[in-house]
This record gives C-alpha cells, structure tokens and sequence, in this order.
C-alpha cells in the first residue's frame, strides 16, 4: 500500500466516525438513527461517498431522508472540518448502499438453483 492510499484509508476512517457524530448533534431526531456503513473518497479527497443502511426504511423514506441529508450536507461537512481542523472537507454525496440487497439477491436464487437441481435428481 502506498502512502496516498493509507492517508486516503486514515480519512475515510475518521469520516465513518465524525459523520455519525455530526447526525446526532443535529435537531433532526430522525437523522439520528442512521446507520453509516462506509465512507469512500475519492483519489483527491474532494468528494466523499457516504453509504447508508437501507434495511429499515422503504423507498419513500428513503427519498426523504436523502433529501433531508442533502439539506443538512454543510453542516455536516463543517462539523468534519472543525473537529479535525482540516483546510477543507470533502463534498459528501450521500446514498443508500444497495449492495446488501443485490448480493442477498444472488444468495437466493442459488439457493432456489440448487433445490431446482435437488428436485430433478
């Protein structure tokens, strides 16, 4: 691992514990049970990609709580820059990680393959 990727790895971490900090210091109680399950930057730091748990909310609380995010992106991006004393924070874009549902997706249509194969042996 080079040096730029380890620095790149130190920033992530301390996102993935500032954010969930900054959610909760909100006024926004709902923003409070997020879950954050990673942060990734880009190669120049400049923007962050937060993923969320999805498993509690449905589509519709979703869109609202991406909206309520995007309003609340500065602030949390401040609370980033002044508890580390960063020259800058990276622009966080926020999203719900998707990848749990799609690989529990592929989990069951194995499953189904393999009892399909069970039941015609």
């Amino acid at each position: 691992m080079t040096e730029a990727q380890i620095k790149l790895k130190r920033t992530e971490s301390i996102l993935l514990q500032l954010i969930p900090e900054a959610l909760s210091s909100l006024n926004d109680k709902r923003l409070h049970e997020l879950s954050i399950i990673e942060v990734k930057c880009s190669r120049g730091k400049s923007d962050a990609k937060v993923y969320i748990d999805p498993s509690l909310f449905t589509e519709e609380e979703k869109r609202a709580y991406l909206k309520l995010l995007r309003k609340a992106r500065p602030i949390i991006e401040d609370f980033c820059l002044k508890d580390q004393g960063w020259f800058r924070c990276p622009k966080f874009a926020f999203e719900f990680d998707e990848q749990l549902k799609k690989s529990q997706n592929i989990e069951d249509l194995f499953k189904r393959i393999a009892k399909d194969t069970k039941d015609e042996s």
